[in-house]
């Protein structure tokens, strides 16, 4: 008896709702991967892309615990010398919510091509209305 090993053309992708509203951060990001990867399924290898896609919707409702809205910050550099940019949390969730869920999210995923591939199947919106309603996205419950 030999082990079965999915094939890329193979996989059958699904489409999953998930509702950020009063969920922690940590909490949809570490569900968002796991369903983007494909680690839900019996057929999950990790060298082959077997996940599905994911809608999340009320990123701007996401809760993040402690004091982290007002001391985590987001950096980044602009490749010019001294110019390491910060930015609080507080500021990117009132201005960018999506951006915030995208990054825990993209955290989440190897780095690697496989892990670029699954972010492209995310799509994150800040209110509860989405465009991908002829899909029939599954709410999945976390």
């Amino acid at each position: 008896m030999s082990t079965y090993m999915p094939k890329a053309n193979e996989v059958e992708r699904k489409w999953y709702l998930l509702d950020a509203e009063g969920k922690t951060l940590g909490a949809l990001a570490a569900e968002a991967a796991t369903l983007l990867r494909g680690k839900h399924k019996p057929i999950f290898t990790p060298h082959v892309d077997t996940g599905d896609f994911v809608v999340v919707i009320n990123a701007d409702k996401v809760v993040l615990t402690g004091k982290k809205l007002d001391q985590k910050m987001y950096y980044h550099h602009t490749g010019y010398i001294g110019n390491l940019k910060e930015v609080k949390y507080k500021k990117l969730m009132a201005e960018k919510p999506e951006f915030v869920v995208k990054k825990a999210v993209k955290g989440m995923l190897p780095d690697n091509t496989l892990g670029r591939k699954a972010l492209t199947r995310l799509h994150v919106y800040a209110g509860p209305e989405h465009k991908h309603e002829a899909q029939k996205p599954e709410a999945r419950e976390f």
